[in-house]
């Protein structure tokens, strides 16, 4: 597409005061429990699943759609959720969303049967897609270039300790009750979080940069976005780069614990450092590299990392070399996880930097995309079965190098100049 039709970044009007487009402390804590309330709301639940069978009398096939409701809840809720925040503003439709997270949560927690509990975990997901996409949406109103791009990389420092401590929450939460415990759990959070949404968080969007219209509007101001290749280039990229994370959480139990025969412990910790690695990697983006180095090439160098990653991963679990061992395979991924610190981040500020004028859209679009590409990539893991981890440096490999070529062809960081040098 000509670069003349693209969606052009529009300057933050001049009436919204430098000082009030300035996160506090505690607003930015909300912000980053907002992020984290999904995996949150998933990884809590994880440990609980073969309890859940039991006590369900459920197959546990049927008990895995409790998480694909919630999954697929959080991808389709933010297309509609981020244009309803480019209309109404950020501050109703977040409070909405997280009234209705802790009605549906509670729910789950007195849940009969696993048909109610499936249905009520799709409306948890659809609920809480608010906190995902109106977060990101707020972080655009408030901050622009380098400081949002040092802002995401702090909300990754809140967000990625979530998966960390979801399962040892959960774990916890089990030894005194049973499964329904964990919903309660979850539903104190959502029933704080919206607390402190209702008393700290002020809108940040002003009546005359909001959008009119309905569901038509929506699509169309969606469509030009994706017209925008700069843009889509970064969604994808930001997608599919996502993909290799999510093909990481969906294998890694069973190719660290059963390929590798090691100890539930021995997991927890390894997962527990590639999650610090990745947080790690985003402070020294926004830290270090931002505002010194260009977003783009941080950019081009973290997915040609995950690429290297993959290509190192797939050679130590082909054998082509023999037996490796769980240590270097374990390096592998802390590296893969490293460089997605300061991938994620960047692909989401350099998006929205271009969409200060539909934050919400833009958000949605970037949320549903990664939700959606790794909801396809994550089953792809054990398509060959139980004996062997190449379908996940597979699917890495092919996610990070799908990735690295929708950012150069797509975005071409050399044509333009970048706006944030």
């Amino acid at each position: 597409m000509a670069e003349t039709s693209r969606t052009a970044p529009a300057p933050i009007p001049a009436a919204a005061p430098v000082a009030a487009r300035r996160a506090g402390l505690l607003v930015t804590l909300v912000l980053g429990g907002l992020t984290a309330l999904p995996p949150l709301s998933m990884d809590m639940y994880l440990p609980a699943l073969p309890e859940v069978t039991g006590a369900l009398h459920a197959p546990a096939a049927t008990v895995q759609l409790t998480l694909t409701a919630c999954l697929a809840g959080m991808a389709l809720g933010q297309l509609v959720v981020g244009p309803m925040s480019d209309k109404w503003g950020r501050r109703r439709p977040l409070l909405v969303g997280m009234v209705v997270y802790v009605v549906a949560t509670a729910v789950c927690a007195f849940a009969p049967d696993a048909g109610l509990l499936i249905a009520f975990r799709l409306l948890q997901g659809l609920a809480g897609a608010a906190g995902i996409v109106i977060a990101r949406a707020v972080v655009r109103d408030l901050y622009d270039g380098v400081e949002m791009a040092r802002f995401f990389s702090t909300l990754m420092l809140i967000s990625g300790a979530a998966p960390v401590v979801a399962p040892l929450i959960g774990g916890q939460v089990l030894r005194l009750t049973d499964w329904r415990g964990v919903f309660v759990v979850l539903t104190a959070v959502g029933l704080l979080l919206t607390l402190f949404v209702w008393r700290c968080l002020d809108e940040t969007l002003p009546p005359e940069r909001r959008h009119e219209g309905g569901v038509g509007e929506a699509l169309r101001t969606m469509g030009s976005l994706l017209k925008d290749r700069i843009f889509t280039g970064y969604v994808l990229a930001g997608g599919l780069a996502f993909a290799a994370l999510f093909s990481y959480i969906a294998a890694s139990p069973f190719v660290i614990q059963e390929i590798y025969g090691a100890s539930p412990q021995t997991f927890s910790l390894l997962f527990g450092l590639n999650s610090v690695g990745l947080v790690a990697a985003g402070q020294i983006n926004g830290k270090l590299l931002v505002g010194r180095v260009s977003l783009d090439k941080v950019l081009v160098c973290s997915l040609s990392t995950v690429v290297l990653a993959a290509v190192a991963l797939l050679v130590m679990t082909s054998g082509v070399f023999g037996d490796p061992g769980l240590a270097p395979v374990a390096a592998g991924l802390f590296v893969l996880m490293s460089a997605m610190g300061m991938a994620t981040p960047n692909t989401t500020a350099q998006a929205l930097m271009r969409t200060p004028h539909a934050a919400g859209s833009a958000s949605a679009l970037l949320g549903t995309s990664s939700f959606l590409i790794g909801a396809v990539a994550s089953p792809l893991v054990g398509i060959a079965g139980e004996g062997t981890a190449v379908p996940m440096a597979v699917v890495q490999l092919v996610s990070g190098v799908a990735a690295l070529l929708c950012f150069l062809v797509l975005c071409r960081p050399w044509q333009r100049q970048s706006a944030d040098v």
